[in-house]
């Protein structure tokens, strides 16, 4: 039975280390599983497409992402790599050491650039290698799997003056082929499963979105406007993975809207959510210090609500293990939830990688098998059935074997002692029972507090709200 008390979330660090880097020789190794993964699949060549918002792939294979401008690496089953860029991005290359031969071309460039020292499209692809017969895959930022497309092994999302040129090179249209699935394939893409050197990036930048929320959260009082808040949210450095969100009131509404002038008024919902390259975090709930400052229609139905989502979210981690079915995962929490208070807007959790949203093997009836290295994102969004009202409570975790947290703990004692408070805290604080498998990368693990201008008040299973913590 879950409750709300006072506890005290711990300062768990991490905030004054610096990222960590994923070494040269991990980026060749992924542009050799990738090959590989080509080769089994028969393909000749593999187009990667990145752009601002695209980019994830393309990073993933070299550590590159686009700027102001697109990009395309090019592969075959040799080995090769061109990287094509446009003017600006000729500066901003991946490591030398990774034998991407950068390819100059202009239209990637933003308009009214120079576009007379480059090659055409055309020539660029025919140089290398891509014509008659040739069977090509394109990889962008997502792949087709049910029936709302025709052919989707076909339908291709990158732009289309690029696709067009590859189906009229190959000969025939359908050697054209959606190659997302290499990468993103919910069981075993190359971006589900990470390494001890990627898990350490992501619980880096973990620490900074979630410590930025946490310091909103403390700061949200009556009147105080979102934009005034949002200078509390920093990244690093890290590139953001979504646009800023903090919210009050009717605009909560509104989901991923950005931070305006709007003010904060007692009985308001809010939101905060904050995500870079790696991680995100999210906290909502109501301005009030308890049902008392809510509207007279909400002052039983929001409590409800609240307690409810708390329970499903604590399902949700208490289900997580290798070897556990998405599917059964889906089905368990499912079955915690009131659906006569909210429905679920989207699956309960996804992958976490770069991208905020990879995909999710939370669906129902999924046979997807969960697995070590993967990075999952507690991403429950209740819908209430009655009065509008809003509860969230996201953050990344990871699932490791015993092999897997062995290398962490060698590579990143810090991070290891950091994942170990995050557990005890948890389970011995809040009282979310997890799996040996289950790593908290955030530095708001399991902590909610429903009404915000009592933030020392968050939810707990009953039994343990006179535990001691001891993780501070």
């Amino acid at each position: 039975m879950f409750d709300i008390a006072p506890i005290e979330l711990p300062d768990f660090g991490g905030r004054d280390e610096s990222l960590p880097l994923i070494p040269v020789s991990e980026y060749e190794q992924r542009l050799g599983a990738i090959v590989q993964r080509m080769q089994e699949v028969r393909l000749d060549f593999l187009v990667v497409y990145a752009d601002r918002e695209h980019f994830a792939n393309m990073s993933f294979l070299t550590g590159f992402d686009p700027r102001f401008e697109e990009a395309v690496l090019l592969l075959d089953t040799t080995g090769r790599r061109w990287l094509l860029v446009g003017n600006e991005c000729m500066g901003y290359l991946p490591h030398a050491g990774l034998n991407c031969e950068p390819v100059l071309f202009q239209e990637f460039s933003l308009m009214g650039q120079p576009r007379g020292d480059s090659r055409s499209l055309r020539a660029i692809f025919a140089g290398f290698g891509i014509g008659q017969g040739a069977v090509v895959g394109c990889a962008g930022w997502k792949y087709f799997e049910g029936p709302l497309v025709d052919h989707p092994a076909g339908a291709i999302e990158i732009p289309a003056y690029i696709v067009d040129l590859l189906r009229n090179l190959v000969g025939t249209p359908e050697k054209i082929r959606n190659a997302g699935v290499l990468f993103m394939n919910p069981q075993d893409g190359l971006r589900v499963i990470n390494s001890a050197n990627q898990i350490a990036q992501f619980e880096f930048a973990s620490i900074r979105t979630s410590e930025s929320v946490r310091s909103v959260v403390r700061q949200i009082r009556e009147g105080v406007a979102e934009n005034e808040l949002e200078k509390l949210l920093s990244g690093s450095g890290l590139p953001l993975s979504c646009h800023p969100i903090i919210s009050f009131g009717e605009k909560v509404k509104r989901g991923l809207s950005s931070p305006s002038a709007n003010r904060a008024r007692l009985g308001d919902a809010f939101v905060v959510g904050f995500g870079i390259q790696g991680a995100l975090t999210c906290r909502a709930g109501a301005v009030a210090r308890g049902p008392q400052d809510l509207p007279t229609e909400l002052r039983e139905s929001y409590p409800r609500l609240a307690t409810n989502y708390f329970e499903v979210v604590a399902c949700w981690y208490e289900s997580l293990k290798i070897g556990a079915r998405g599917g059964d995962v889906w089905q368990r929490v499912d079955s915690v939830r009131n659906d006569a208070a909210y429905t679920f807007a989207v699956n309960p959790g996804h992958y976490l990688h770069l991208d905020e949203w990879v995909h999710s093997p939370f669906s129902p009836g999924s046979n997807v098998l969960l697995r070590s290295g993967m990075a999952l994102q507690m991403d429950i969004i209740p819908v209430s059935c009655g009065p509008f009202c809003y509860i969230n409570g996201e953050d990344g975790i990871v699932l490791a074997d015993p092999t897997l947290r062995a290398e962490l703990a060698r590579r990143y004692p810090a991070c290891w002692r950091r994942i170990e408070m995050r557990r005890n805290f948890m389970q011995e604080v809040v009282g979310i029972r997890l799996h040996e498998d289950v790593l908290p990368l955030s530095n708001t693990p399991g902590w909610l507090a429903p009404y915000v201008l009592e933030p020392t008040h968050a939810f707990v299973n009953r039994p343990a709200a006179g535990a001691s913590h001891g993780a501070a």
